[in-house]
């Protein structure tokens, strides 16, 4: 097996870098996709409203060359008529352009979606580079718009020469229509024209479309180090980590520890567990699990009892059943309340023996548990 190098592009971007390469602009776009939304918005507007702006504008006309003489002499009147004409112009075009920038706006969200970023709109001077822009030219790139810069060339040909033979008599008749049909019939062919020319791009935006989506995946590819460290970065070192895990676990044992001394009792199987309980005589709840562990923690809870005058009392079965059945700070599970109680029983009646130079009670020694809380040691 070849080894690795790390340099092979084989691996799939990674959601950070893909976030990354949004936030510096890079998102996949087609130019044709974008033009062909506009040009079929802008034609369909002109198809369907066609015939009313070409009677606005028929209007707007006619009021020109129907002016009297004293206003074609006045000299404040080519101004005043200039503005109307250009307001009425502006009020007959705004929902055709208004169509055309809405579209214009939405195309985009069919392949990348809107994306601003400042980064992308900053200069690059290696751009404007002669030298390594040659390498472009002849890339993958270069070659897929040549072709279809070729491709769209001879669709709009071969429509150009069907629309041709289709409309030629009806333009030529034109000039025999009145004036106000002529002007809304030709917006009409036009309108129709422009729509079949707008749609044999759908075949170059066919083929652009996935040519960007996996060109632009191409480009975000990782090679197996790239992941490796994009996943340090993220989630941190794993020696780090592992450094904190410890740290963390350190710390909670010394705050486990310092609850010993607060303990009623610590339960041990002797040697492997050891199970620290607390009992508020006053509250209403069962008692609690302050502290727990085996083996060396075990030994650290035996040796913080002693020293803090805590009894311990061996019950290999409860210890278990505590150790396996009951988390830190948590109560004691209903089946165990009453090896649990024989437990602290025994414990006040040692302190009230103590207290008093009674002799000592026996020790509850292995207590009982529910078949469903036996754990092997």
């Amino acid at each position: 097996m070849a080894e690795d190098t790390g340099q092979d592009k084989t691996e799939e971007p990674t959601a950070k870098r893909l976030a990354d390469s949004r936030k510096k602009g890079q998102v996949p776009r087609s130019r044709e996709l974008n033009t062909f939304v506009v040009l079929i918005a802008g034609s369909s507007m002109l198809l369907f409203f066609g015939a009313k702006m070409g009677s606005d504008i028929w209007m707007i006309m006619r009021e020109q060359f129907l002016l009297k003489r004293e206003v074609i002499f006045d000299p404040h009147a080519p101004l005043f008529y200039f503005k109307r004409v250009m307001i009425e112009m502006v009020v007959l075009l705004t929902p055709f352009i208004s169509v055309m920038t809405l579209a214009a706006l939405l195309a985009p969200l069919a392949l990348g979606g809107w994306n601003f970023s400042m980064e992308a709109m900053q200069p690059k001077l290696e751009k404007l580079d002669p030298i390594k822009g040659i390498p472009r030219l002849f890339a993958l790139r270069g070659l897929v718009e040549l072709l279809k810069s070729i491709l769209k060339f001879l669709l709009v040909f071969v429509m150009v020469m069907i629309l041709y033979q289709l409309y030629f008599r009806e333009f030529l008749a034109f000039g025999s229509e009145p004036v106000r049909q002529a002007i809304t019939h030709s917006l009409k062919t036009i309108a129709i024209g422009f729509l079949l020319l707008s749609s044999v791009l759908i075949i170059v935006v066919m083929f652009d479309v996935p040519f960007q989506l996996w060109d632009h995946n191409k480009k975000l590819r990782m090679t197996k180090q790239e992941v490796r460290d994009e996943s340090k970065e993220t989630e941190g070192n794993p020696e780090v980590k592992g450094r904190i895990r410890q740290l963390q676990m350190e710390m909670a044992q010394r705050r486990m520890m310092d609850e010993v001394p607060k303990a009623d009792v610590i339960v041990t199987n002797p040697t492997h567990f050891a199970i620290a309980l607390r009992y508020d005589q006053h509250a209403s709840g069962a008692p609690k699990v302050v502290a727990k562990g085996t083996d060396l923690v075990a030994a650290q809870i035996r040796n913080v009892a002693i020293a803090a005058d805590v009894p311990l009392v061996a019950a290999p079965s409860v210890a278990r059943a505590l150790y396996y059945s009951t988390d830190i700070g948590k109560e004691v599970p209903q089946g165990l309340y009453l090896a649990v109680a024989q437990v602290l029983a025994y414990v006040f009646q040692l302190k009230t023996a103590r207290q008093n130079g009674w002799d000592e009670p026996l020790p509850p020694g292995n207590l009982p548990v529910p078949d469903t809380y036996q754990y092997d040691t």
